[in-house]
């Protein structure tokens, strides 16, 4: 009987084993960033598609009202929003609680350039999410929209309107005034936001 020893002495030497190359989406992949769950509320006309569709690069031409619920995937350099957006008319407001399950933070975004009448029910909106019990341990983030208007009320006004410091203590929101025509100032204010949804040594509240 032969035993076999393996290839001759003169055989070629086996070939390298394959090089393999990560492609950018298999390395960004590998880190993917964190997913936070958002539900964005607020009344009809107060800017919410405008401001999450400028976010995404899309063209805000042609926008219409939310009649029911969108979600969008909203990109930033530190993570991705999954922003629940909710609309704001009357008859789908009452609706409003039945999507807040599984969110991780608000973005509340009101008109600070409406009427009396129409401040005061974004007033009380906004108060109803603060003490709603899905929504009340959450992090806000409060944008007073249209600062780029002549009757825009500041943030501080707002503040100070809607009783911020006694109804939201001991909580985590951010206040800031916000418009499309300054886009990178919205980022910032997302930026902060973000923050918060990491829970990192934030203040329990900023404006």
């Amino acid at each position: 009987m032969q035993n076999y020893s393996g290839p001759p002495s003169n055989s070629p030497p086996p070939p390298p084993p394959p090089r393999v190359e990560l492609s950018s989406n298999a390395f960004i992949a590998l880190y993917a960033l964190p997913e936070y769950d958002v539900v964005c509320i607020g009344l009809t006309g107060a800017g919410k598609t405008s401001l999450l569709s400028r976010l995404c690069s899309e063209s805000t031409d042609g926008i219409v009202p939310t009649t029911g619920f969108s979600i969008k995937a909203v990109p930033f350099p530190n993570a991705i929003l999954n922003v629940k957006e909710l609309g704001g008319a009357d008859n789908i407001k009452k609706y409003w609680s039945r999507y807040y399950q599984g969110s991780q933070g608000v973005v509340f975004v009101l008109d600070s350039a409406s009427s009396d009448e129409d401040l005061e029910a974004a007033r009380n909106e906004l108060h109803s999410a603060l003490q709603h019990p899905q929504l009340c341990t959450l992090p806000f983030l409060i944008l007073a929209n249209h600062q780029d208007k002549p009757a825009a009320r500041t943030p501080n006004q707002i503040k100070k309107y809607f009783e911020l410091e006694p109804l939201a203590r001991g909580k985590r929101w951010i206040l800031e005034g916000s418009t499309t025509d300054s886009m990178e100032a919205v980022k910032e204010s997302f930026g902060q936001f973000i923050s918060l949804l990491e829970d990192k040594d934030t203040e329990p509240a900023r404006i």
